[in-house]
């Protein structure tokens, strides 16, 4: 006969080859996850030419976001008034630059044309009090009417109008000293 059905036979023939060779396999798994796990913690890898873990870059990711340019503001301080066109920029440039939802594009004589023929009282009145798709006070509620009366001018004479700029209201009088009694 041949030899063909020898073919098919394992090197493990006794059931002690076999459990030789389970722990065998799981040695060798065990011993290379403990190689690993030295590789990765024993040497602090930083990047090349990094300096992320001196104490002077330490400070800077740790210090206060509040150290990093921001200016506290006073709720109590005599409000500062901005120019037309601060509040031009900061608030209305957002829908007045692109012409969104029919807002009047700034600069173009054409639209604004039928809106200072309105006057000025009547265009002031609208930009405070909102009109069609525009919120009052532009969406800002932290504007002041002399603010927003002033952003108004800037855009309106920029577009052929001739408005004057809007002065600041007089500061509030000190409340009076109590009379002395007699």
């Amino acid at each position: 006969m041949s030899d063909a059905h020898n073919e098919h036979e394992s090197a493990i023939k006794t059931p002690k080859q076999l459990v030789a060779a389970v722990v065998g396999v799981f040695a060798i798994t065990i011993f290379g996850i403990i190689l690993l796990v030295q590789f990765v913690t024993t040497n602090k890898l930083t990047g090349a030419g990094s300096n992320s873990q001196s104490p002077e870059e330490i400070a800077t990711r740790i210090a206060p976001v509040a150290d990093q340019g921001y200016t506290l503001k006073d709720a109590n301080a005599p409000k500062v008034l901005q120019t037309g066109e601060a509040i031009y920029t900061a608030t209305c440039a957002a829908c007045h630059g692109a012409g969104v939802a029919g807002a009047p594009k700034f600069g173009d004589a054409g639209s604004w044309g039928a809106r200072i023929a309105q006057g000025y009282d009547t265009v002031v009145k609208h930009a405070i009090e909102g009109l069609r798709a525009m919120p009052a006070k532009g969406g800002n509620p932290d504007l002041d009417d002399v603010e927003v009366a002033r952003a108004v001018v800037y855009m309106a004479n920029a577009s052929g109008g001739k408005f004057k700029e809007p002065a600041a209201p007089a500061p509030a009088a000190a409340p009076a000293a109590a009379e002395p009694q007699k």
